[in-house]
């Protein structure tokens, strides 16, 4: 019996830390598929961008522009199929200037903090429909949708950017 109710209590308790937790989240940070994922990227992020999540991403338009902000090496790895490369540090307008300023966009790197920046710097130069990947492909290959490599064939690796990130990519193959 003492037995029982130790677990009965034990399984009430993870029960209310469980929905405390899930409680605490924004859509977006629910819309991440782990918690502590979702967790990092609430206190990493400023969240000063319209965020996008996986889901609603991968059923936008075929008029949107998916413009990816991480470097070289992460993009020529795997990328979204037909995202553009525009890149962080050197990251410049020109790269979009051939887009109508209402053109949806959604600009993605390894978790969101670095497309957060170039979203920024779209909605300041007058972008009007600009989102950030909420997650990052992380999280879209972690929600099992498919990347490319440059030839344009589907590939599971994806650029991991390093040991410490690379933790939260949780599926597909990592690369360093």
């Amino acid at each position: 019996m003492q037995t029982l109710l130790k677990y009965i209590r034990y399984t009430f308790s993870l029960a209310l830390l469980s929905f405390t937790v899930s409680s605490c989240l924004t859509a977006q940070e629910a819309s991440v598929k782990s918690n502590s994922y979702g967790f990092m990227l609430k206190s990493l992020l400023s969240h000063t961008v319209p965020e996008m999540n996986v889901p609603d991403a991968a059923e936008k338009p075929a008029n949107t522009v998916f413009l990816d902000s991480r470097a070289r090496e992460e993009y020529d790895v795997s990328h979204i199929k037909g995202a553009r490369f525009v890149g962080y540090d050197n990251f410049s307008l020109d790269t979009v200037n051939d887009l109508p300023k209402t053109t949806p966009i959604v600009v993605y790197c390894s978790v969101g903090y670095r497309s957060e920046k170039i979203s920024e710097q779209l909605i300041a130069a007058g972008f009007e429909n600009v989102s950030n990947l909420y997650g990052g492909i992380f999280e879209w290959k972690n929600q099992g949708h498919t990347v490319v490599n440059p030839a344009g064939d589907t590939t599971d690796e994806v650029h991991a950017y390093n040991r410490t990130w690379g933790v939260w990519l949780k599926k597909g193959e990592k690369v360093y």
